[in-house]
């Protein structure tokens, strides 16, 4: 009796979720170091054997199927469990791994935090592949976390979500930074502070609100948001020149005043301190690859906290708050 060939192998399908991922037959054959003719000859095999376009085109490049979308998280699922019956429960060697890691941080975290994690991670998986996706109000990080979209989410929300494992990196003083000759930046009465004109992050989650609105609104209180950028650290220049107020973290405020005419100033309320921390599903607790990459993260964080005071630092386990 003839013995029949599988209709798929891993390989095919990483090109499947690369493919459906960048929706480019160029831009996969980069990240799989392939070339253009083999990434399409593979998906002329994936359409063969799944009786599905996956891709079609539309105005201004490729769309995935419904079929693809579902097929995607069903491919990144298999490869993890391929993956870790290669690779086995304790034999995770960063050195040699070629494992691809996926990060998903809103921007609130100072850049001298990802500087950090990436030079840790370059210097010990010098052949490994580091993803990192932002996050916005609509991109759903608890689903992306299940289906091993992401690995890792950052967040600072005060009350995360708790079917999550969590770990914390960071706590830290909430201040205001503004512009260094503004007569206010001495200190702010209340009254001062809710009459000021704020410059404020949008959300990076529908379900939560940040701790400085959290805590204005258990006051019954809000401030006046005049001003609403996509990103943190745009905020800073727009603060140079302007009487704009921007409540944030310690760690970030401090980072940008050191290099612009901008000043660190208490505020009026006593504000929860900000808590920042890692975020995991259950698939990837305990797998070794991914053990180590959270560790990585909790040193580059603990470089930062470094310049905090002491009650600022991380904590040293991974398992704080996490079971």
């Amino acid at each position: 009796m003839s013995r029949l060939a599988d209709p798929v192998d891993s390989y095919l399908l990483r090109v499947l979720v690369t493919l459906v991922t960048e929706r480019n037959v160029s831009r996969t054959a980069i990240r799989l170091n392939q070339s253009q003719p083999a990434i399409s000859s593979a998906l002329k095999r994936l359409r063969e054997v799944f009786g599905d376009p996956l891709l079609v085109r539309e105005k201004g490049g490729m769309a995935p199927t419904d079929r693809a979308l579902v097929l995607r998280e069903q491919a990144r699922r298999a490869l993890g469990e391929i993956d870790a019956m290669l690779t086995g429960a304790e034999a995770f060697d960063p050195a040699s791994s070629l494992q691809t890691f996926r990060l998903g941080s809103p921007d609130f975290i100072v850049t001298t935090f990802l500087a950090g994690a990436v030079e840790r991670f370059c210097r010990a998986a010098p052949r490994a592949r580091l993803v990192v996706q932002p996050l916005g109000a609509v991109f759903d990080y608890e689903s992306a976390l299940a289906t091993g979209e992401l690995d890792v989410v950052i967040g600072n929300w005060p009350q995360p979500p708790q079917q999550l494992h969590l770990s914390v990196l960071l706590e830290d003083d909430v201040v205001c930074l503004m512009n260094r000759n503004d007569p206010r930046a001495g200190g702010m009465t209340r009254e001062q502070y809710l009459a000021a004109r704020h410059l404020v992050p949008l959300p990076y989650s529908q379900s939560q609100r940040g701790v400085v609105d959290t805590y204005l609104a258990n006051q019954r209180v809000a401030r006046d948001a005049r001003v609403t950028v996509p990103y943190f650290e745009l905020a800073p220049h727009l603060l140079v020149n302007t009487d704009l107020v921007f409540t944030t973290g310690r760690h970030f405020a401090e980072h940008f005043a050191r290099s612009m005419p901008l000043t660190v100033s208490s505020p009026p309320f006593d504000f929860p301190r900000m808590r920042f921390y890692q975020l995991w599903h259950e698939r990837s607790h305990h797998a070794a690859a991914h053990r180590w990459f959270r560790k990585l993260l909790s040193d580059a964080a603990s470089d930062v906290a470094k310049a905090l005071p002491a009650a600022n630092r991380p904590m040293s386990s991974e398992g704080a708050g996490s079971d």
